[in-house]
């Protein structure tokens, strides 16, 4: 078994093992550096992470989920499903750096889930006129203005639906986030439309095969929505609803909100409302402002020729490549920078503040930076 096979069948297994969470499971890999050496050196796992118990120890010891995995890995084999693994290049950076992300995902499509711009549209599954007027513009503007970015959401009825078939309508690639394994498609009326996304995005889920899209499944999903994207758009929601757990799990991750607002009476504009009157999104009117707001606006040639690495000679080497990236993107949030850099959101963090200390960089409203002139 090739290395990147044996991180998988490990990974896997790791998601089965008794008392072993989201949380837990993305500590230990990261600190012993991989699945397979969380199991190899389980005898001593307390030498490195003291904080692990010998419950936990005990319970590496089960065989049945290695035996589990390996059917696992013999599935995704067959049906030419890409496993991820946190340690995989392919797995979305943006959601790595989430306390809560998950070990191992399972990925069938064509689509770079590590793509520049990442957004996510999610709503009521009760969807209105005017919900489907407002998806639908959004989209088609944007893809003039971002023809690049990618669009996720849930494949759920609704709004999640009508995002990915306006995100296919306009040539935007779009990603499904599913709460169930990769042997079935649910709801399935929507087993065409998630057809149709695997040559323009993709189907991607952390649950094995054989796993039913059980409630609590989906507020699971809902943390891997909102983890591997830049921003969270809210469509239209009831005053409770999936999609605010959606919004909340994006302020957590300190991405960005933004709700359509609606009609004071109108019941499935009473959760946007609430999210705008609470200051917990953005107000969203057009694609336009969004743009502005992420600060995803083109860059003249010009503007960004005007700043030359040479002005900057005392520069870490880390500190030259981010500049170098927004000398050739233009302003960029911190989410994107990560992205292009390779490099960790904590890092990140440091280098943007020694760039604005040393005046090469600034910090525009929305979390955009921006080198100066």
């Amino acid at each position: 078994m090739i290395a990147d096979e044996e991180e998988q069948l490990y990974s896997i297994a790791l998601t089965m093992i008794h008392g072993v969470g989201h949380i837990s499971a993305k500590r230990l890999v990261d600190g012993m550096g991989s699945a397979v050496d969380v199991f190899r050196h389980r005898k001593s796992l307390p030498d490195s992470l003291p904080e692990v118990s010998s419950r936990i120890i005990e319970a590496l010891d089960d065989p049945q989920a290695l035996t589990r995995a390996e059917q696992e890995l013999l599935f995704i084999q067959k049906n030419r499903i890409r496993c991820l693994t946190l340690n995989d290049a392919d797995y979305p950076s943006r959601l790595r750096e989430c306390e809560d992300a998950p070990i191992v995902l399972f990925f069938k499509g064509n689509t770079d889930l590590n793509a520049l711009r990442v957004i996510n549209l999610v709503g009521t599954r009760h969807i209105t006129g005017y919900g489907e007027q407002a998806c639908a513009s959004f989209l088609r503007d944007l893809k003039a203005l971002c023809p690049e970015v990618l669009v996720v959401s849930g494949l759920a009825y609704g709004v999640d639906i009508h995002a990915h078939r306006e995100a296919l309508a306009n040539g935007l690639s779009t990603v499904a986030v599913l709460a169930h394994g990769l042997d079935r498609i649910y709801p399935s009326v929507h087993r065409k439309t998630a057809v149709d996304m695997l040559t323009n995005g993709g189907l991607l889920t952390e649950f094995l095969t054989g796993t039913a899209p059980d409630r609590y499944n989906f507020v699971s999903r809902n943390r891997i929505v909102a983890g591997m994207c830049d921003a969270t758009i809210v469509v239209e929601s009831a005053a409770k609803g999936g999609s605010l757990i959606t919004a909340e799990l994006t302020e957590g991750y300190h991405r960005d909100c933004f709700a359509f607002p609606g009609r004071i009476n109108d019941e499935y504009s009473a959760g946007c409302n609430r999210l705008l009157r609470d200051n917990k999104a953005s107000l969203l009117l057009s694609a336009e402002e969004f743009v502005s707001a992420m600060g995803w606006n083109s860059v003249p040639p010009s503007k960004a020729a005007h700043v030359q690495r040479g002005f900057f000679p005392d520069l870490s080497e880390e500190e030259q490549k981010v500049v170098s990236i927004l000398e050739k993107q233009g302003d960029l949030q911190i989410n994107s920078l990560v992205v292009e850099a390779d490099i960790s959101v904590q890092r990140m963090s440091g280098i943007l503040f020694e760039l604005e200390m040393k005046g090469i960089i600034r910090v525009l409203v929305g979390g955009v930076y921006q080198l100066l002139p």
